[in-house]
């Protein structure tokens, strides 16, 4: 994907809306956003994300940011972070918090699995298929992070009983000699069979001037 310059209506633009689902309007509400963010740049690096207010009250910021610099969340099915973003994949992530249309029940899964995905990439953090109990450490920490009576004894605690009951719950059965490596995908849709992801990771992009992670 390369640099990005077109007005609405331009080739560019309809491509765009062809591949995320996005209207025109909203895309354009976006690329506002982008160059505002990148300051009138070309692309956006992880700096640029420090001057969204609702990021720094988020306890997950650092995978939020890392998300946009992931090839997984492109729909290109690539692999490894990148240093810098252009517009295109900027939107490519941004369409992940895109609501599915009502009356499509066929779209509305194809979005929650796409949704439930990119959550978790987003902890996925080494990229081989699993959620590691050192990984869901590291969350636990993160979501942590903001209660300050709690030590790192106690939240690595939390985390390891938490991961145990994950276990319990994903893998029928164990035996006494087998290690738990993780969560895979698979195991994390059935965790989370009848949340309904898809109606509650969505930003209002027709009236967003800044983008929303604290909800």
């Amino acid at each position: 994907m390369g640099a990005f310059q077109s007005s609405p209506g331009q080739p560019e633009y309809v491509d765009l809306k062809e591949k995320t689902g996005f209207s025109i309007s909203q895309i354009r509400v976006l690329h506002t956003r982008f160059k505002l963010l990148g300051h009138n740049g070309e692309t956006l690096k992880r700096d640029h994300f420090n001057s969204i207010p609702d990021l720094a009250c988020n306890p997950i910021r650092s995978q939020i940011i890392e998300a946009f610099f992931d090839r997984r969340n492109f729909r290109q099915n690539g692999e490894g972070p990148v240093d810098e973003i252009h517009f295109e994949e900027f939107l490519m992530v941004m369409s992940h918090f895109k609501a599915p249309s009502p009356r499509m029940i066929e779209e509305r899964e194809s979005v929650r699995r796409e949704k439930l995905r990119f959550i978790f990439n987003m902890h996925d953090t080494d990229d081989d298929g699993t959620i590691t109990l050192e990984e869901y450490r590291h969350v636990i920490d993160e979501l942590l992070s903001l209660t300050e009576d709690l030590g790192k004894d106690t939240a690595k605690d939390i985390a390891d009983a938490a991961m145990r009951e994950v276990a319990s719950t994903s893998m029928a059965h164990m035996e006494p000699d087998e290690f738990f490596e993780g969560i895979t995908f698979e195991h994390f849709l059935k965790l989370l069979k009848g949340f309904e992801i898809e109606l509650k990771m969505n930003v209002h992009f027709s009236i967003m001037d800044t983008p929303t992670f604290c909800k």
